[in-house]
């Protein structure tokens, strides 16, 4: 009989948002996952627990998957934990989990502390809907064309960014999203932990005249406009368009005129396409 996986969240920042029974789960098991040994272990020694240690993060994933599938198969009962709040979100938790399932291993998903929703529920923006993004790509032109895709995006957004890439992100957010009401916070539950309320671009004079400190959860303001409407016609080729719009009742002339105005090209370019019509 198989063993069971345990998906055990941590503290993000404050060790008294530590559950009785993720600590009585950790002292339980046969052995745990985390995804950083040198991390993990303060806080397994703060709350005097004592099991086997191991590492499953990025980069060791697709061995180390394969040797924790095994020793749940031989029976073994694991625990896994991130650096901080829920596993699977944002991190390679996610695969082992896929994997558990593939292989009919049972599975048990604690509750505990979660950075996005924490920060969402004390943004005051619409928490009734909303779409959680994680983090945008490193690469500029990647990351303006993911913030395009969201930009009629009714539901309140949540992104996760760290500090070095945060006042890149907003100027994107700016020039893509507009001006929209965002929550910034910072440092969630920990000592210092910050929340600024404002517009985006408030929000970058403030960090344009003070350093760029610890991780941030971006809650950002839904779509409020008027949804551009899909021209329906985009995926025809000119010779198509021309086609369905003399099925509608235009003349062949008017179509091309039209195709041509539509599309931004010359007359020739589209008329060769239908001589034969």
């Amino acid at each position: 009989m198989s063993g069971k996986l345990y998906i055990c969240p941590t503290p993000i920042g404050n060790l008294e948002d530590m559950t009785y029974r993720t600590i009585r789960i950790l002292n339980e098991v046969d052995l745990i996952a985390a995804e950083d040994t040198r991390h993990s272990i303060k806080l397994l020694n703060h709350f005097e627990i004592s099991k086997p240690l191991t590492s499953y993060h990025e980069h060791n994933k697709d061995s180390k998957g394969g040797y924790l599938i095994n020793k749940l198969l031989e029976g073994e009962n694991i625990a896994l934990i991130s650096d901080a709040g829920m596993p699977g979100i944002s991190d390679p938790g996610e695969d082992i989990i896929k994997q558990a399932i593939e292989h009919n291993i049972e599975i048990e998903v604690l509750p505990g502390a979660t950075a996005s929703i924490t920060a969402l529920v004390g943004s005051g923006l619409e928490t009734a809907k909303f779409a959680f993004e994680g983090f945008l790509d490193r690469d500029k032109k990647v990351r303006r064309s993911q913030l395009e895709e969201l930009k009629e995006e009714r539901r309140t957004i949540i992104f996760y960014e760290s500090p070095h890439r945060l006042k890149d992100t907003l100027k994107d957010m700016l020039k893509v999203l507009g001006n929209r009401r965002i929550a910034v916070n910072r440092e969630i539950t920990k000592k210092y932990q910050e929340i600024i309320r404002e517009d985006i671009e408030t929000v970058i004079n403030i960090f344009n005249e003070k350093e760029v400190k610890g991780e941030f959860v971006l809650i950002v303001e839904g779509f409020k406009g008027e949804k551009t409407v899909q021209n329906s016609y985009d995926d025809l080729t000119e010779r198509e368009y021309v086609v369905t719009l003399m099925e509608n009742g235009m003349d062949k002339k008017d179509a091309i005129k039209a195709v041509c105005k539509d599309r931004k090209l010359k007359k020739d370019v589209v008329y060769k396409q239908v001589l034969d019509l």
